[in-house]
């Protein structure tokens, strides 16, 4: 008998329980951990990632890091409705760095507290290759929210049910939004915002 055959007719080793712990800086993702939207802790790309050195960030605001409070407001009604119940919550949007820069962003959350979403939860931010263009500097906040869940593959009434609007509130917007493009309908409303280049806000 081989080795290695032997070896894989071991049982696996049993882990015990509280012997094997990873910190989040072990993590090669940019990760934090948060309460209520405060920042308690926070790895070294998370940190690199906006330009601040960790210890800048602990128990600041996520609010410091997004172009407008109200997106902040928006992003934190959003994540509320749809964190809860320990559920893992994605979404894409538009962040800013210490200098300034704002960039595009995809978010991974998960609640760590049944009841009260934003008590103890942990997020993934991965920064995404996508410009932010004049033409999108130019949409309104509710706007660049609808346009973000369209290019999900979301339909007018799943958007309309998760951000608490009409469905023909919904249509209006992504109406609107096809005039500002110039394209004709939501196919290429999705592919002018995934494909567009221009220049990125400073």
């Amino acid at each position: 008998m081989s080795y290695l055959y032997a070896m894989s007719l071991r049982p696996p080793p049993k882990l015990v329980p509280g012997t094997t712990t990873f910190r989040l800086d072990d993590i090669p993702l940019p990760m934090v951990h948060a309460t209520h939207r405060i920042i308690r802790d926070c790895n070294s790309e998370f940190s690199s990632l906006f330009g601040y050195e960790r210890a800048e960030l602990v128990d600041q605001s996520f609010s410091r890091l997004y172009p407008k409070i109200a997106d902040f407001i928006r992003t934190g009604y959003m994540w509320g409705t749809h964190l809860s119940g320990g559920k893992t919550y994605y979404d894409e949007r538009i962040m800013m760095s210490r200098d300034g820069r704002t960039f595009w962003c995809s978010v991974n959350g998960k609640s760590r507290h049944a009841s009260d979403p934003f008590a103890d939860a942990l997020y993934c931010f991965e920064p995404m290759n996508r410009p932010v263009s004049q033409t999108m500097a130019a949409i309104t906040d509710r706007q660049r929210q609808i346009l973000t869940l369209i290019a999900q593959g979301k339909t007018s009434e799943e958007i309309a049910r998760e951000l608490g609007l009409s469905r023909r509130t919904i249509e209006t917007h992504r109406l609107r939004l096809c005039r500002i493009a110039a394209v004709r309908n939501s196919f290429e409303l999705v592919a002018w915002f995934l494909s567009q280049e221009g220049a990125r806000e400073t």
